[in-house]
């Protein structure tokens, strides 16, 4: 009797399976996205084979009771399958992240894919400028294994784990690597070098885009019977015009026979590409303008070929060229220009120099001396400390000023960060370290990131007057600093005269963030500093 009953409280409990199945399958669609349904048809089934065994099992060998066998049950059901689910997706991305041999290259041992890193926020290709490391090198962590040349400078790049350097993919020169795309591969042990003598890396390895999953094919759509129509109310498609028939209007074709043009030569521009009088008229314009031009010739009669030299873009003339032209194409620039009066300045510069060599310290320039009055007018006009976003209008604390650098390689702009706090012989030091670096083409993202405000200066070096510069996104002004020069100014007394030396800055603004009569009082912030300039070390 005992074990009837036993067998009759199990037959109640094998009720109760599709129940629990149908409590789990709704908490699958609930977990998962409708793309992963495959999945959970494949989680459902292997959870329907553990319930099944695990009833059989009580089935023969336990006399749980109705409660404990549910709870037992629920146990082996989803949570348990939820936490073995994430915990095979952590895997396959920590292998994808240490690139470990594919499927694809299964013979290999285990080895790890360097790919080229984003060293900017700007950053999506560089260039391999040389390795310090060769293949077959032993590498350690911190160890530098190449120079890459980014969007804005050359920075090292280090090694981030121990082994050795087994192949390398992308040599000392490579240009425009995308990237992710896979520079160098390294290996654990030694033995395993070469193993990658000849190894190539995959296509879906080597930085592209990872391909998307089909999409589910569109539901077919069913034929939509047309009504049926009289023939009276059909009407005869028009046959388009012959490819070798030109139109032309009366007055054009009379003009192309008396100068014996041929219409073929000719693109109208009239109405569906007809040719008008406006079109004669030009092409007969440009052939008087090609006979009375005459073209270079050798002697023997042939055209005389330019002669030129074509210079490869490098990788920061190419994004110094890109920002510059989306901050024309997208900023509303406008310019404000001012003179200002710099001979208390000068004679401030001279009595500073004068400590700074009795102490042994830098000299400093009246560029160092601009860049602590901008950093000085920020601060006391903020509105001109800020960038503009889709949202809002973002005014910084800092005022970090980017000094305009020429290279040999291109234009940098390394920044003074609060400027506004430091003083002028800090300033003069710093601008001349960065300046260095930047001419040796070694500054470090944290050289030239994070500025809110330009000054360029081409009026010390090069003797400009006055210029307008380019704001540098996502900044909303540039101040152009041009030459100082001598001015005969009235005096005070009639007939009476005397020199002063005056310099011209033009400011440029975006016009979204800094309104005209903002600029202006900046600009007198500005110009108050230069002309008074003891009301800077206050």
């Amino acid at each position: 009797m005992a074990y009837a009953s036993r067998i009759i409280n199990h037959s109640k409990k094998l009720r109760n399976v599709p129940n629990l199945l149908r409590q789990d399958h709704a908490v699958l669609v609930r977990c998962f996205s409708n793309g992963a349904q495959s999945s959970v048809c494949k989680i459902e089934a292997a959870e329907r084979e553990r319930v099944s065994k695990f009833v059989a099992c009580n089935h023969v060998s336990s006399g749980l009771p109705r409660n404990n066998c549910s709870r037992a049950i629920m146990r082996l059901g989803i949570p348990t399958v939820g936490v073995a689910y994430s915990r095979e997706l952590t895997c396959s991305q920590v292998q994808s992240r240490r690139g470990f041999a594919s499927d694809a290259v299964s013979s290999l041992p285990p080895h790890q894919e360097i790919g080229m890193p984003s060293l900017s926020p700007t950053m999506t290709e560089g260039n391999i400028a040389r390795w310090l490391k060769k293949e077959g090198d032993k590498v350690n962590p911190g160890e530098v294994l190449c120079e890459v040349e980014t969007d804005k400078a050359t920075v090292e790049m280090e090694c981030m784990e121990e082994g050795y350097l087994a192949k390398i993919i992308k040599g000392d020169g490579s240009k425009e690597i995308k990237v992710g795309e896979i520079i160098a591969i390294t290996v654990e042990e030694e033995e395993d070098i070469a193993k990658f003598k000849d190894y190539s890396p995959s296509t879906s390895d080597s930085g592209a885009p990872a391909a998307k999953e089909p999409a589910a094919p569109p539901p077919k759509q069913e034929p939509v019977q047309q009504p049926v129509s009289s023939p009276e109310a059909k009407s005869k498609p028009c046959s388009p015009p012959s490819e070798d028939r030109l139109f032309a209007s009366p007055l054009a074709r009379k003009m192309a026979e008396d100068h014996k043009v041929p219409l073929s030569s000719i693109k109208g521009t009239g109405p569906d590409g007809r040719i008008v009088k406006a079109d004669i008229e030009d092409y007969l314009a440009s052939r008087r303008k090609d006979v009375s031009a005459p073209t270079p010739k050798t002697k023997d009669g042939k055209l005389e070929a330019l002669d030129y030299v074509d210079i490869p873009h490098s990788q920061i003339r190419k994004v110094t060229a890109s920002g510059l032209l989306i901050s024309k194409q997208t900023i509303p620039h406008y310019y404000l220009t001012v003179d200002t009066c710099v001979d208390k300045l000068l004679d401030l510069r001279s009595q500073l120099n004068s400590l700074q060599e009795a102490s042994g310290g830098k000299r400093i320039s009246v560029n160092d001396l601009v860049i602590k009055a901008a950093a000085l007018a920020l601060r006391k006009v903020p509105q001109c400390n800020s960038s503009w976003t889709d949202d809002y209008i973002r005014q910084y604390n800092n005022v970090n000023i980017n000094v305009a650098v020429q290279t040999e390689n291109g234009l940098y702009v390394p920044v003074i960060r609060n400027a506004d706090k430091k003083g002028l012989s800090s300033i003069s030091l710093e601008v001349k370290q960065l300046a260095q670096k930047a001419k040796e083409n070694s500054l470090k993202p944290e050289d030239y990131e994070g500025g809110t405000f330009t000054v360029s200066n081409l009026g010390g070096p090069f003797g400009i007057k006055q210029f307008c510069a380019i704001i540098n996104p996502p900044q909303s002004g540039i101040l152009a600093v041009g030459s100082a020069e001598k001015r005969v100014i009235p005096s005070s007394g009639p007939e009476q005269f005397q020199f002063a030396s005056f310099m011209s800055v033009t400011l440029s603004c975006d016009h979204r963030v800094i309104d005209g009569a903002i600029g202006a009082e900046w600009l007198k912030a500005f110009k108050g500093y230069i002309e008074n300039p003891e009301s800077m070390l206050l």
